[in-house]
């Protein structure tokens, strides 16, 4: 019985049991290819007289120079016309990628839905991925690394695996904003946190925790609350704050929304910002300038983040270097605080 020629990428990915997009990887000796693997593809190619090097010629020429921003579904109010910080870091992947001759394409995904991701990179639509591990479910990034696609993280990467990522001073910028606040004498400083499981959000609560422990003080379990970035969510966990500690004169928030949210309680209650509960803030997006109170914050530089994500993730494709960057934060001190 004869046996099928192999003259194509889907010949060899039958023979070797993978996909073609892996046995492209392969032919074209890709970094983000297992060593075992890749080998055993390229035996395959060889002994059935497949040309390497014109596969991997058409590998090159496939590429889509575009690159895919994940925003899981169940993360719409990303784009809501309140969230400055989308929009800010979007505006700094979008140039910077633009400047190296990349497109950027919005990529809705279902997070339980794994050919959902899959398919933008499978299909050859993108050639790389970004995204922020705050808004981005572990499914995704697990997904991804099955994939060997290229992609890169804005956030504290996952422990235990080794990919692209570009993230603030976390541990810094809780630290910052508290000290202020017990410089300026407060006593009684409430924590208002993003999402408790996000790394992120864990650094800041530790930035904050180091803090009050360098002071000779404690964390008060009560004079802590958590919301999800969302102006929302801010009002509410500032509600419960007061309600908690009624007699708190202080509150770090971890977002700029959030923080002029909690504000807006703050004075609804007849308190008065400062004098009565000064308030800090955290990523100096426009609206902390432009805001009724201008916000004191901790300042990282949103735009410079996207251009990050865009740079390292391109050098990353082109040459299978993985890098973290840490990017610096100051404290901007203006009338909330």
């Amino acid at each position: 019985m004869n046996k099928k020629p192999v003259k194509t990428l889907d010949d060899i990915a039958r023979l070797a049991k993978v996909s073609k997009s892996t046995v492209s990887r392969a032919l074209s000796d890709s970094p983000l290819l297992n060593d075992e693997t890749k080998k055993r593809i390229q035996k395959i190619a060889r002994e059935h007289h497949f040309s390497i090097n014109a596969s991997a010629r058409n590998l090159r020429v496939r590429q889509s120079h575009a690159i895919a921003f994940i925003t899981p579904d169940e993360k719409a109010n990303f784009f809501s016309p309140e969230s400055q910080f989308g929009f800010e870091i979007l505006g700094g992947i979008g140039n910077e990628l633009r400047s190296l001759g990349y497109d950027l394409l919005i990529a809705n995904v279902n997070p339980n839905d794994p050919a959902s991701i899959s398919s933008y990179f499978r299909s050859g639509r993108v050639d790389g991925f970004i995204l922020l591990t705050t808004h981005t479910s572990q499914s995704i990034i697990d997904t991804l690394i099955e994939l060997g696609a290229p992609f890169i993280v804005w956030g504290e990467p996952m422990t235990g695996f080794d990919y692209c990522s570009v993230t603030g001073e976390n541990i810094t910028g809780g630290m910052l904003a508290t000290q202020h606040l017990i410089q300026l004498g407060r006593q009684r400083i409430a924590f208002l946190g993003g999402l408790s499981d996000d790394l992120t959000v864990q650094h800041r609560y530790q930035g904050y925790e180091n803090a009050l422990k360098a002071a000779g003080r404690r964390v008060i379990a009560k004079r802590v609350a958590y919301g999800d970035y969302s102006y929302a969510s801010g009002l509410d966990a500032m509600q419960r704050l007061l309600k908690q500690s009624p007699d708190l004169d202080a509150v770090f928030v971890n977002s700029d929304l959030m923080a002029i949210a909690a504000i807006k309680v703050i004075l609804e209650s007849g308190r008065r910002v400062p004098e009565d509960v000064a308030v800090v803030g955290y990523d100096d997006v426009s609206i902390a300038l432009y805001n009724n109170l201008p916000l004191t914050t901790i300042r990282q530089n949103v735009p410079l983040a996207g251009q990050l994500l865009a740079q390292n993730l391109i050098h990353y494709i082109k040459t299978g270097e993985v890098s973290h960057v840490t990017t610096s934060v100051e404290l901007v001190v203006r009338k909330s605080a």
